[in-house]
């Protein structure tokens, strides 16, 4: 693979991003899929290969598409399923939610059948970069959650791990040499400081000692420099800050003139708003994220 470098005047997009990171991560390139096992590698503590990314959707071509699938749901080489996620804005409710997912993935295997038992069941991990927001009150940015008993505390060793990253608890980690930061430390530092140019020198490191980083990062550069791509991708974030601002204006005002009138009033101003933005277009997850109406009632609207 050849080296890559970020010159002072290279612009990569933030990889942050929803749509930035599946475009990086979910491509049918060894670039990609080589970064996306990097990761996942240095996430769950082992090497790892991944194989094939899971679509329930049809296959997509292009940013906007894949920021409409939900996350990057991936097949190892020895059958473990992986789900990835970049967070860039996590709701309150988000540590419930990836454990309702962790199991989802698990549960979903097919053991049936005469050759088969709970045995033949693979290991599942539900991964949640978490750009924005802290979830836990001390300061690790990495939290790998199973089952256990919390009095005695041991292990069940069961097949499902949830597994965080918190990009804001980084302050400290980034100043440490490079030859000293952990696998999760590397793609944190990068995932959080790749678009902060006082923290260049540092990026460079990391991409001469991180062959997945360097892998990542030649994808990023490539959607960076592709004006179609980077157009659709700041298409995209607008899309979801106008809508954004524009239902905090018409709860402000709603507010003012008295018109929220308990739960029943604010969901049906909610189904009301997200059913105007479904019919102009606006992305079914982007109207998830901001509404936080599920998906099942999103979808009937849609049609």
């Amino acid at each position: 693979m050849e080296k890559i470098f970020l010159h002072d005047d290279d612009d990569p997009v933030d990889i942050r991003i929803d749509g930035v990171f599946k475009a990086v991560f979910a491509r049918d390139t060894p670039e990609s899929t080589g970064a996306l096992s990097k990761l996942v590698s240095a996430l769950i503590g082992r090497d790892i290969s991944i194989i094939s990314i899971l679509a329930n959707e049809p296959p997509v071509s292009n940013t906007r598409d894949r920021q409409i699938r939900f996350d990057i749901n991936c097949r190892a080489q020895n059958g473990e399923l992986v789900n990835v996620e970049m967070c860039f804005n996590p709701k309150p409710f988000e540590p419930v939610r990836l454990e309702f997912h962790a199991a989802k993935l698990f549960t979903g295997q097919d053991i049936r059948g005469s050759d088969k038992n709970y045995d033949d069941l693979k290991s599942a991990y539900q991964i949640a970069i978490l750009a924005k927001e802290r979830f836990f009150t001390e300061e690790a940015f990495f939290h790998t959650f199973e089952y256990y008993d919390q009095v005695r505390r041991i292990s069940l060793n069961g097949k499902t791990q949830i597994i965080t990253l918190e990009l804001s608890k980084l302050t400290g980690i980034v100043e440490k040499p490079v030859q000293d930061m952990s696998g999760p430390e590397l793609w944190a530092v990068y995932l959080e400081y790749l678009t902060d140019r006082s923290k260049r020198a540092k990026i460079n490191e990391i991409l001469t000692c991180e062959e997945g980083i360097a892998m990542a990062s030649q994808v990023l550069m490539k959607v960076s420099k592709d004006e179609e791509e980077r157009a659709r991708i700041m298409r995209d974030e607008k899309i979801e800050l106008d809508y954004h601002s524009i239902m905090v204006e018409d709860i402000r005002e709603a507010k003012l003139k008295g018109k929220l009138e308990g739960k029943l009033e604010r969901e049906k101003e909610l189904l009301d708003n997200a059913r105007n933005a479904l019919t102009k277009g606006y992305p079914i997850e982007t109207v998830h994220d901001i509404t936080g109406l599920d998906m099942e009632t999103l979808g009937r609207e849609e049609r």
